[in-house]
């Protein structure tokens, strides 16, 4: 195998036991695999973080890095992609699986690894999923740091956002399902990342997903707020995903006055928002665990200057078009809304009362612009 790329397989996600179980399986089902794992618990108080390279037979390797501006993530980065090379130098390995500790996401590493696209080629990414444990990750609205799962004294991550991005980033979910799980909890999973393969970790075609292939870019674009692929309307085994969609802005102050409300209504909720007071700006809405994320996504494809929009991905490009309005362009309010026991029609009232009236939408953007600001505290203002 010299000279060629060496094949790498992320496993990740919060339920350790299925994830362990996952790459155990990996190691059996395909010969020549090394699984590679970096345990950041305790990094903070020993300084460094344990790495352990195991085979089928057992531990080949263990090794120490030391922590990295304070952040196990950061030498965990440090520590990894070197590792990787090796392996790629020696020649014997068949494919690279890389262990992801409980709070690490995904997304980070990929990127990482990709940037080392002459030796390393990322063959696909997995989250282990045990659904009986989907719902409890899902809705705990702890910080990483109360449960011990903070990657770095300045994160302030949830478990349930945490979880929620393990789960959407990955194209593959491994499913290790003990019997515990039921049907809600199976409607849930399926709702939340409809177009990922839904595969038993016990399945043979785990091994086949594990070396499918895996676009980095691709897979960033699907979770850009801009152009994200969200869930559609559903509903099975008392779990509903309802879309809301609308063309008008909303009144900041509403808005702000209903975030409670609409952080509780459900489990997970995301998507992509327009604020009156900020009419070029794309605002990104991210909800688990009743706590919500609010960033600036960047302005509205309708907002840039013409010659802007040649540097604009097709992706994107392709997004906006199927949301386009003659006068305002891209501009929408696009948020869907997942959950055991969904309320549609109250979500759906509660939504349209925060949108503009019709005697405030009439009075145009230069009035709009003079609305009190909402959310500033949101967005470091």
């Amino acid at each position: 195998m010299t000279g060629q790329k060496l094949p790498v397989a992320i496993v990740g996600g919060l339920h350790a036991d299925a994830r362990r179980a996952v790459v155990e399986r990996l190691l059996r089902a395909v010969p020549g695999s090394i699984a590679l794992h970096h345990d950041l618990a305790g990094a903070a108080a020993k300084g460094t973080v344990r790495r352990t390279v195991r085979d089928t037979l057992g531990v080949r390797d263990e090794g120490e890095a030391p922590l990295v501006n304070d952040c196990a993530c950061c030498a965990l980065r440090e520590d990894l992609v070197p590792e990787l090379v090796r392996l790629a130098d020696g020649g014997s390995t068949r494919l690279a699986i890389v262990e992801l500790w409980d709070s690490v996401e995904p997304k980070a590493m990929a990127e990482v690894i990709d940037a080392q696209s002459g030796v390393l080629t990322i063959t696909s990414v997995i989250t282990a999923v045990d659904p009986a444990l989907l719902l409890p990750c899902l809705g705990n609205g702890d910080d990483l740091a109360d449960v011990g799962l903070a990657a770095a004294a300045s994160d302030r991550r949830t478990v349930a956002d945490t979880w929620a991005r393990q789960l959407e980033y990955a194209p593959v979910l491994a499913i290790v399902d003990e019997g515990e799980a039921d049907d809600e909890d199976r409607a849930l999973l399926a709702q939340l990342h409809p177009t990922a393969r839904h595969i038993p970790y016990e399945s043979g075609e785990l091994a086949e997903a594990s070396l499918a292939g895996f676009d980095v870019e691709a897979a960033a674009a699907r979770q850009h707020p801009a152009c994200a692929l969200l869930p559609q309307d559903a509903d099975d085994a008392g779990v509903g995903t309802y879309v809301w969609h609308r063309t008008r802005p909303f009144h900041p102050g509403r808005l702000y006055e209903a975030l409670e409300d609409l952080c509780c209504a459900a489990a997970r909720s995301r998507g992509r928002f327009w604020l009156a007071d900020r009419p070029d700006t794309l605002l990104a809405w991210d909800a688990a665990g009743g706590a919500l994320c609010v960033e600036s996504a960047g302005p509205w494809l309708v907002a840039l200057p013409d010659a802007a929009w040649e540097m604009v991905p097709p992706v994107r490009r392709a997004a906006a078009a199927l949301d386009w309005h003659p006068e305002h362009g891209d501009c929408c309010q696009h948020l869907v809304f997942t959950s055991p026991g969904l309320d549609r029609d109250g979500l759906s009232a509660l939504l349209d009362s925060c949108l503009l009236t019709d005697a405030e939408y009439a009075a145009g953007r230069d009035s709009w612009k003079l609305l009190p600001p909402a959310f500033d505290a949101f967005l470091e203002v």
